[in-house]
């Protein structure tokens, strides 16, 4: 593994079982974020085993954030797709402003 992909945040580093872990959940949990679609379905090993990029990890500790609140977790889920939307709205916009000035 050469020292860039090392650091690549869209790098399937971390097992199932170690993401829970340092998440401090449990691989059900992941699952269901996949089953929610929260996620893009992570790489799988040449085993079949399920892999996770800090990306998604980063998303994985936020729903668990929004659960440990109280907040369903599919809403949680909606909550982070427009948290997302809306960054990436007010990037284009940045852009845009820049672009014209």
């Amino acid at each position: 593994m050469s020292a860039e992909t090392k650091f690549d945040d869209d790098y399937p580093a971390y097992t199932m079982g170690r993401a829970a872990e340092i998440l401090g959940t449990t691989p059900g949990f992941l699952r269901s974020l996949d089953e929610a679609k929260l996620i893009t379905p992570p790489q799988r090993s040449a085993g079949g085993h399920r892999r996770y990029s800090r990306y998604q990890l980063r998303i994985a500790a936020r729903a668990r954030e929004i659960v440990d609140q109280g907040t369903p977790l599919d809403a949680a889920c909606r909550i982070i797709i427009l948290e997302d939307q809306l960054e990436e709205a007010l990037r284009i916009n940045e852009q845009l402003r820049r672009d014209h000035t």
